[in-house]
């Protein structure tokens, strides 16, 4: 299994990259709990909840990718899922999103909270399905979808922590 442990590094990077963001996400939602705009709880299932979701796969990806496999084809099979999962997953926040009232979902919303985190899932569970064939291949087809995944989630976190920072900093200038 020559082909996983050459990314062994790769996804050590990234993994705790997703570890420390997730962290770091719960700690800066903790200091602005108090400034939330009402009803932002509301939102949090379509806004919030997905960035820790895109983080956990990343970090659970990672684990999945560096553990000492022998052979590819039950890694491909947890990949799968893990992909599989993430695109139903992605349906249910893109009805979240448009269902909830506090905030109307503009273009770059939809495009990071639905669309490419969407393409990310999809392309890992490709890659899972190519990876009995095509291992060395798809291999690159994870890597893109964990760093896609891994940036989604730092836009989105930057996102709603700066929407709520300046919603509720205009609120208070009121």
């Amino acid at each position: 299994m020559s082909d996983l442990a050459a990314w062994n590094s790769f996804f050590i990077i990234v993994g705790s990259s997703a570890g420390a963001l997730i962290g770091l996400q719960f700690v800066v939602m903790t200091l602005i709990a108090d400034r939330s705009p009402p009803r932002a709880a509301e939102a949090g299932p379509a806004f919030a909840t997905p960035t820790i979701v895109h983080f956990g796969t990343v970090l659970l990806l990672s684990a999945v990718q560096s553990a000492p496999w022998r052979e590819v084809t039950f890694v491909a099979a947890i990949l799968g899922l893990m992909g599989l999962s993430g695109v139903a997953y992605i349906i249910f926040v893109a009805s979240q999103m448009r269902v909830q009232t506090p905030y109307k979902p503009e273009f770059g919303d939809w495009l990071y909270y639905a669309l490419l985190p969407l393409a990310a899932y999809a392309m890992l569970a490709i890659s899972a399905f190519m990876a009995l064939s095509h291992t060395r291949e798809a291999l690159f087809g994870v890597g893109a979808a964990a760093l896609l995944l891994l940036f989604i989630g730092i836009h989105n976190a930057w996102d709603s922590v700066a929407y709520l920072v300046f919603y509720s900093k205009q609120n208070t200038n009121n």
